[in-house]
C-alpha cells in the first residue's frame, strides 16, 4: 500500500511541479557544495603544507628579531622587557631566546702563514635550543683552553669566492675550515688574554660568530668594558613565519627579521582571500539554494492540494504523507551532496598529481574535516526539508482529526 501510494504521490508532484526551477535549484545546490567543499580542503591542504614536519623549514621557523633603526630611534636598539615579555605571549610565538652580545673587545688571527688573517671580532650566544648545528664540542668550561665557535655559512662563502681570489689564497671546505685552529685574544682594561678557537660548525640560522654561552657569560664578567643592559636581538621560533599576524605585529612593534623568511606572508594573505571569498560565494549559493528548494517544496505541495486532500480523505495519514515527501525531496539532496564530495574529492587527486610534479606534496585523499562539513550539508538539507514539508502540511493536518483509521506507517 505504501509503495502504491509513493508512486501515486510522486506522479502528481511530477505533474504538478515546475522541472526547470526544480532543476536550477538542484544545480545551485550542486554548485555551492563543490565551492564550499573546496575552500574547506584548500585551506586544508595549505595548512598541511606549513606544518607537516618534512616540508617546515627548520631555518625560516626561526627569526632573528631586532629594531628598526631611524633617525629617531639610533643609538637606542635595545629591546625592552615589557616588549619582550609581550612577544613571549604572541600566539605565533613557540619559544624566545635572547641573542647576548659580548660586551668586551676581541680579536682572532691565524696560526698559520699559510692562511694568514687578522681580524677584530665580536661575538654572540645564545641558548643551545636555538642553533641549527648538531655537534657535540658545543661547550666551554672555565680553564678549557680551546673555545668552539659556530661560524655563518655565508661567511665561508664570502671567503671562497671573493676574498680567497682576490688574495690569491687556496679556497677552504667546511671540512678544512674545522681543522684550523685560530687565536682568540681578549683585552681587557690592563691585561689580555688568548684562547685557541676551532670552528665546529656553520649556521644558516643565525648571521654571527657564536660561542657557548658559559663562555660569553665568563668573558664578560671578567672584561666587559660596558653596563649589561637588555639586548638588542632576540631569536624566536615559530611554526609560521608566514603568518600574516607575526609580519603584522613586528612592524606595528617596530621590529625587522630577514624578510626573505616572511616573504610567504603576502602570499598567504592573498590565498587567505581567496579561500574566504570562496567559501562566501558557496555558502550564499547555498542559502539560496536552500531558499529555492523550500519554497519549491511549499508550492508543490500547495498545487497538489486537492490530491492531498482526496488522499487524506480516503484515509492516509498526513503523518505518512509526511515521510513520502520526505523521501521524494531529500533524496535528490543526498544524491547532490554526494556528487558534489566525488568531484571535490577529485579535483583534489588532480591536484595531487599536478603539484606532485612540481615537487610539492598534498594529500590525494580529502581530509576529514572536508568529509565532516559534507555531512553538516546532509543534515542542513534534511533539516531544511523535514522543516518546508511539516510547514507545509500543516493545513491538511486539520483534516485528519475526523477518527479514520488511517493506513499504517
Amino acid at each position: 500500500m505504501n509503495k502504491s501510494l509513493s508512486i501515486l504521490l510522486n506522479k502528481l508532484i511530477r505533474s504538478r511541479a515546475g522541472k526547470a526551477k526544480y532543476i536550477t535549484a538542484m544545480f545551485a545546490l550542486l554548485l555551492a557544495v563543490i565551492l564550499l567543499l573546496m575552500a574547506v580542503q584548500i585551506q586544508v591542504n595549505f595548512n598541511r603544507l606549513l606544518s607537516r614536519e618534512n616540508t617546515r623549514d627548520s631555518i625560516a621557523n626561526f627569526l632573528v628579531i631586532n629594531r628598526e633603526l631611524t633617525d629617531a630611534n639610533i643609538g637606542n636598539s635595545r629591546l625592552p622587557d615589557s616588549l619582550i615579555t609581550d612577544l613571549q605571549k604572541q600566539p605565533f610565538t613557540e619559544a624566545i631566546g635572547t641573542l647576548e652580545a659580548s660586551r668586551f673587545k676581541a680579536s682572532i688571527e691565524s696560526n698559520s702563514s699559510r692562511f694568514p688573517f687578522y681580524t677584530d671580532i665580536s661575538f654572540e650566544s645564545t641558548p643551545s635550543d636555538f642553533i641549527d648545528v648538531n655537534t657535540t664540542d658545543w661547550h666551554w668550561e672555565e680553564g678549557n683552553t680551546i673555545v668552539p665557535v659556530i661560524v655563518p655559512t655565508q661567511f665561508l662563502d664570502i671567503y671562497n669566492f671573493q676574498f680567497s681570489i682576490s688574495q690569491n689564497l687556496p679556497q677552504l671546505t667546511p671540512a678544512i675550515v674545522k681543522m684550523i685552529v685560530f687565536k682568540i685574544t681578549i683585552y681587557g682594561q690592563t691585561n689580555k688574554v688568548e684562547f685557541n678557537g676551532r670552528v665546529v660548525g656553520f649556521s644558516d640560522r643565525i648571521s654571527s660568530m657564536l660561542v657557548p654561552g658559559s663562555f660569553m657569560q665568563w668573558a664578560n664578567q671578567k672584561f666587559a668594558t660596558t653596563a649589561l643592559t637588555n639586548p638588542s636581538r632576540l631569536i624566536i621560533k615559530t611554526k609560521d613565519p608566514s603568518n600574516p599576524r607575526l609580519v603584522s605585529y613586528l612592524s606595528k612593534k617596530g621590529l625587522k627579521t630577514d624578510s626573505e623568511k616572511t616573504r610567504f606572508s603576502k602570499f598567504r594573505r592573498i590565498i587567505d582571500m581567496a579561500v574566504w571569498i570562496l567559501g562566501a560565494s558557496g555558502l550564499i549559493m547555498l542559502i539560496f539554494a536552500i531558499l529555492i528548494i523550500t519554497l519549491f517544496i511549499q508550492l508543490t505541495v500547495t498545487s497538489c492540494k486537492p490530491e492531498i486532500i482526496l488522499l487524506i480523505t480516503l484515509g492516509c495519514s498526513p503523518k505518512l504523507l509526511n515521510k513520502l515527501l520526505m523521501k521524494r525531496f531529500f533524496v535528490p539532496g543526498l544524491l547532490l551532496v554526494t556528487v558534489g564530495t566525488f568531484a571535490t574529492a577529485l579535483l583534489q587527486y588532480i591536484s595531487y598529481l599536478f603539484l606532485a610534479k612540481q615537487q610539492i606534496s598534498i594529500d590525494s585523499l580529502l581530509s576529514p574535516y572536508t568529509l565532516l562539513v559534507a555531512c553538516c550539508l546532509v543534515i542542513l538539507i534534511s533539516v531544511a526539508n523535514r522543516f518546508s514539508i511539516m510547514e507545509s502540511m500543516n493545513p491538511y493536518k486539520k483534516n485528519s482529526s475526523n477518527g479514520r483509521k488511517w493506513v499504517s506507517k
